[in-house]
């Protein structure tokens, strides 16, 4: 089913509906745009982070101990 038929059909049954049970679809068509938004937000600030040079410095950084600095082995 294409995206077009399926928004028509869903209309035709939203249209149905009582006015609290309409108020109840909206509020949950909204949260579902909102997750899709936070989605979207999250995997642009993941690759973003991924992406990033800021911490290249750490991978070359010498190791600071050695096993010769064991008290105890």
């Amino acid at each position: 089913m294409d995206q077009q038929v399926l928004v028509e059909n869903t209309i035709v049954k939203i249209k149905q509906l009582p006015e609290s049970k309409l108020m109840q679809v909206n509020d949950f068509v909204a949260f579902l745009l909102s997750r899709a938004e936070d989605k979207i937000m999250l995997e642009g600030i993941q690759k973003l982070a991924s992406d990033s040079t800021a911490f290249e410095f750490l991978k070359e950084e010498d190791d600071l101990y050695t096993m010769n600095d064991l008290k105890e082995k």
